[in-house]
């Protein structure tokens, strides 16, 4: 039985150089928070986002509801440095909100190779994704990436050898990270084993070794971002199924060729944590209960303005006005929100 049943919850990153959630109204959060908590009936939840404030007031909100506090900062094209900063002082707002008597887990970044400046080639995200693609995950002959994805794991366990004595100062609850497959960092200084773990088409059948092959003995396994986008066929697309956007066009829209299906999700969430269950992991959180960048236009500018399609999230962000079933907030639940909670309840 997993433990930490939760989900991922943005509070603001900005990945693309705009913040993956412009509007943050303390009251509408709150009242999201309390749903996960009591409708999706999560006992944990992931707390992401790159302002510091902003992932105090959730986590703090989070706390109220008597959800596991996972404090997640998300940080985006900063400098190793400007990282390890703005972790410390981060760790500091995690422990007053565990010093209330909160449960918090301070997780130290996530994906880092990819998001911060100094790990892989690239000046940003997507350069340094197409690196991965043309040369280190596609198995071609060895190449600069290929050379460079070999030194990210020292690279990673140097930055953390300087940076854990400082958090460990300033935190005194259990520390962990949020790891992509490839970042085999040495776990020995952590708490437990933190993995960003997205199945896709070509990882089908060694998925639950791979999750195997992750488990440290005495340290708990943390699956902190699982899910795919709600088209057909997204689930075999993995970590990748967000790449459907035209980001060149104004506005921006979908390509073409992409189906709404929901169950798609449905699919994916049940069969995963069948997986997790089985591996024994600790605590999982499906990536994301919300994913603000991509509304759902398309009733106000046509079919290729269902940015939702894009979107892991639980929820139909809308492009304007406000759900039915929760009056008053931006979004409607999609099929695999009551899915979820079915699994967890």
């Amino acid at each position: 039985m997993i433990r930490g049943r939760g989900v991922c919850y943005d509070t603001g990153a900005h990945p693309h150089g705009t913040s993956t959630r412009p509007d943050f109204d303390e009251a509408e959060v709150r009242r999201e928070l309390e749903i996960i908590a009591w409708d999706l009936h999560c006992t944990a939840v992931r707390i992401t986002g790159g302002e510091p404030e902003r992932l105090s007031v959730a986590a703090e909100a989070a706390a109220e509801q008597g959800l596991e506090v996972w404090f997640s900062p998300f940080l985006c094209q900063t400098t190793a440095r400007q990282t390890g900063d703005l972790l410390l002082d981060c760790a500091e707002r995690a422990e007053r909100v565990r010093a209330q008597g909160a449960e918090v887990v301070l997780v130290a970044g996530a994906e880092l190779s990819l998001f911060t400046h100094g790990f892989l080639p690239g000046d940003d995200l997507f350069a340094r994704m197409e690196q991965l693609a043309q040369g280190a995950l596609a198995g071609r002959p060895a190449t600069e990436p290929r050379g460079a994805l070999r030194e990210v794991p020292a690279r990673l366990d140097d930055f953390f050898a300087d940076l854990l004595p400082g958090l460990r100062a300033a935190f005194g609850g259990p520390i962990g990270y949020a790891a992509t497959l490839y970042e085999r960092i040495d776990w020995g200084p952590f708490d437990l084993v933190g993995v960003d773990a997205y199945r896709g088409r070509t990882g089908v059948d060694r998925y639950p070794d791979q999750l195997r092959a992750l488990r440290v003995p005495g340290k708990p396994l943390a699956i902190t971002e699982f899910g795919c986008c709600g088209y057909a066929g997204a689930g075999e697309r993995g970590g990748k199924g967000w790449l459907i956007v035209d980001r060149e066009a104004d506005p921006q829209r979908l390509h073409p060729g992409y189906v709404r299906d929901e169950q798609e999700q449905v699919r994916y969430l049940r069969e995963l944590l069948a997986i997790f269950d089985e591996v024994g992991v600790d605590s999982a959180f499906w990536f994301t209960f919300a994913g603000y960048p991509f509304p759902d236009r398309s009733a106000e500018l046509g079919p290729d303005q269902d940015l939702d399609l894009a979107s892991y999230g639980l929820v139909r962000v809308l492009g304007s006005g406000t759900g039915r079933r929760y009056p008053g907030l931006p979004w409607e639940p999609k099929a695999a929100f009551d899915a979820l909670a079915a699994c967890y309840r």
